[in-house]
Parts: C-alpha cells; sequence; structure tokens
C-alpha cells in the first residue's frame, strides 16, 4: 500500500476523533447467515473442502441443467446483516454517537439486533430481510429474502419515530447516512418526503451532510436508477451529498447518466467519480474496488491504495465499513485523499479481523501498511 508523505503527515498532526460527533443511519436491516458451499465431504462437520470460487460454483451449477443437483450449504454464523445496521456499526465502532432506523423486528426486535438496537436508541419499522451470504475468495454471492422491506415507506417512518421527535434526531445530526436503495422499493419516494418535508424545516447546520450508497442496482431499471440520482442532487440544496459506489455500482451508473466507464486504473477511477459528480452536481462522489478508491469534489480527484489480503476471514460488510470510514474521516475534516486511505484501512481491517476496528486501529493498519 503506497501512501503519499502528504497522508502520513495529516494523521501525526491531527488526532481521528469522532468526540461529540453524530450520525443517523437507516433503513434496511437482514438477518445474515454466513454459508460456505460444500465441494467434497470428508466427514463430518467441517471436515470438506470448500467451493472456493464463484466461477467453480457456476461451473457445478451449470453441470447440473437438465438434470439435478444437491448443494450443500455449510453454515458458519448467524448475525446482524444488512448496509445500515454494518455502517451504523462500524461508525459506533469508531466513535460516533449512532441513532437506526430500520427493519430490526416489528413489534419484537429480533434477537440479532438486541444489543445493537440498545447501542444506537433504535427506531424499527418491520421484520428484518433474511440473507444467505455465500463466501469465496473471489467475491460473494447474497441471496436475499426482502419481503418485509415492502412495508417501509414514509408514513411508517413518521408512525414509529413520531414526526416531531424525528425532525429533531435529524436536526442533531452531523451526517445522515441513507443507504441500501435497491432493496427498498419505495426508497425514492422517502427520499422525496425527506428533501421536500423534513429539510426545509431544519436549523441550519455547518457540518450537515448526507451518504448515499444504491447498493448494486443490477436489478433495477435504468429509469429507477435515474430517478432516485436525480432526487440525490435534491438534497445538495440543503446539506453537501456524497455518493459511494463500488466499481459495478460506478459503471452502472455511468451507463444510466450517459457517461463512459471505465477500467480499474487509477486514472479510470478518478475520472468516473470526477464526471459522475459533475452530472449530479453534488459535493462528493467515490467510487471503490476491491484493492484501491478514489474520489472526486469540486477541487479535484483523488485515489489511494488499500491494504488488500488474499486471505479474508469475512468480507460481507467490507464495502459499509468502507463507507463508515469515509463518510467519519470526512466529518472529522481529513482530506479527501486521507479520508479515502482511512476507508480502505476501515474495511482492511474488518476483512482480516471479521471485527469492526477503532480509529486507534484504523491509523495502526495505515502506518503497518504504508511503503514510503
Amino acid at each position: 500500500m503506497r501512501i503519499s508523505q502528504k497522508i502520513i503527515s495529516e494523521i501525526n498532526q491531527k488526532p481521528f476523533s469522532t468526540a461529540g460527533k453524530s450520525s443517523v443511519v437507516g433503513l434496511d436491516g437482514f438477518v445474515d447467515k454466513i454459508v460456505t458451499p460444500v465441494d467434497k465431504r470428508h466427514g463430518q462437520a467441517e471436515n470438506f473442502d470448500a467451493i472456493e470460487t464463484i466461477a467453480d460454483l457456476g461451473e457445478r451449477i451449470s453441470a447440473a441443467a437438465g438434470k439435478s443437483a444437491n448443494l450443500e450449504l455449510f453454515p458458519r454464523f448467524e448475525k446482524l446483516g444488512g448496509n445500515g445496521p454494518i455502517m451504523a456499526n462500524a461508525m459506533l465502532s469508531l466513535g460516533l454517537s449512532v441513532r437506526y432506523i430500520g427493519a430490526l423486528g416489528h413489534p419484537a426486535i429480533h434477537s440479532v439486533f438486541e444489543e445493537f438496537a440498545q447501542k444506537t436508541n433504535a427506531v424499527s419499522l418491520a421484520e428484518p430481510g433474511i440473507t444467505t451470504a455465500l463466501e469465496f475468495k473471489d467475491g460473494k454471492l447474497m441471496l436475499g429474502n426482502t419481503r418485509s422491506l415492502e412495508e417501509i415507506d414514509f408514513s411508517r417512518i413518521i408512525e414509529c419515530c413520531e414526526e416531531g421527535k424525528f425532525i429533531e434526531m435529524m436536526a442533531n445530526a452531523d451526517v445522515v447516512a441513507v443507504v441500501n436503495w435497491t432493496m427498498i422499493p419505495k426508497m425514492t419516494s422517502i427520499l422525496v418526503e425527506l428533501v421536500d418535508r423534513i429539510l426545509p424545516n431544519l436549523p441550519p447546520r455547518d457540518t450537515r451532510s448526507f451518504f448515499f450508497d444504491l447498493t448494486d442496482p443490477a436489478k433495477r431499471s435504468t429509469e429507477d436508477i435515474f430517478e432516485v440520482l436525480e432526487v440525490i442532487s435534491r438534497f445538495q440544496a440543503h446539506a453537501e451529498a456524497t455518493l459511494g459506489l463500488n466499481y459495478n455500482e460506478a459503471l452502472q451508473v455511468c451507463e444510466t447518466l450517459g457517461l463512459n466507464g471505465g477500467d480499474k486504473s487509477e486514472d479510470s477511477l478518478k475520472k468516473m467519480a470526477k464526471e459522475i459528480r459533475r452530472k449530479l452536481e453534488i459535493s462528493c462522489v467515490v467510487v471503490h474496488p476491491v484493492d484501491s478508491a478514489a474520489c472526486a469534489t469540486k477541487d479535484g480527484e483523488w485515489w489511494s491504495e488499500g491494504p488488500y489480503t488474499e486471505d479474508p476471514k469475512i468480507t460481507t460488510g467490507a464495502g459499509d465499513h468502507f463507507n463508515a470510514g469515509f463518510s467519519t474521516a470526512r466529518l472529522c475534516g481529513f482530506s479527501p485523499l486521507t479520508s479515502l486511505a482511512m476507508a480502505t484501512c476501515t474495511s482492511g481491517h474488518y476483512v482480516r479481523t471479521a471485527q469492526s476496528p477503532s480509529t486507534g486501529q484504523v491509523i495502526e493498519l495505515l502506518k503497518q501498511a504504508t511503503i514510503l
């Protein structure tokens, strides 16, 4: 991981302190069932060879066409999931005060969210979705049941939060993160209500910002994606707006907006971020493949390598940790370049340990991974 002296100088001169800073995050919630597909079994329990890559699984499935197949999914563990809860948990670990609004169980909180709900003084809107996550060395496949998320709309938010308390919650937040647009069918209408009815009623706040993550919109139509991007652009009139995209999402947004996509090289990533930001007229766009990240603001474009590992303990939630790291670093006043490096290290610590890092652990990994 090659990091410029400018980043090292900045982190040495400025503390990564989140004291007194707060966030509101929503709106999804999933119970994640992490599993490993079995290739060859040699006995009971974990005595088996795993299907190691998505390509290998694809070959197994293709070979079953016109026949049948029995695919064993070995359960690893069950945990809290969803882009919102994972991002919120990462923000908690980084020291932010977090309020969560989402699908954590209704009327009772699901057991995997009980501790999280207490820490975030959460408001639950619906039953959580269920995700079966198949993890491989080269990526992951997420099999989701999202029926319960259809209940989430603006009226449900106001009913569960109470309008006055919801406005107060939004008014007190330094950063509001709205994620997993793809899985929440009524999210676009919720965003319209926020920008039309809530934001004009908030008192001015110098540090207020919004972070958006579409979350793998491949199954959504071009028209739907274009509509939500137009709505996200409208938030910029009330606060700084940032759109976070992984590489595939960036390609799809470029296609939707009539822009040229590109490869994963530094120049190409920076150009995509720059062109998307200009088209949407928002404060910041971030594009992050697995091993690097780029962002663009009105002041320019930046790129940083990440501390990539070929042997991750977990990959589900890596992008959410990146988003948490970037949002938090920017909130703490770090430059876009340093924020990218901190974001990659927030994600990097998580995939190595399966634990969300503290700010100190982010800085430590950044220093360990650096080659000057």
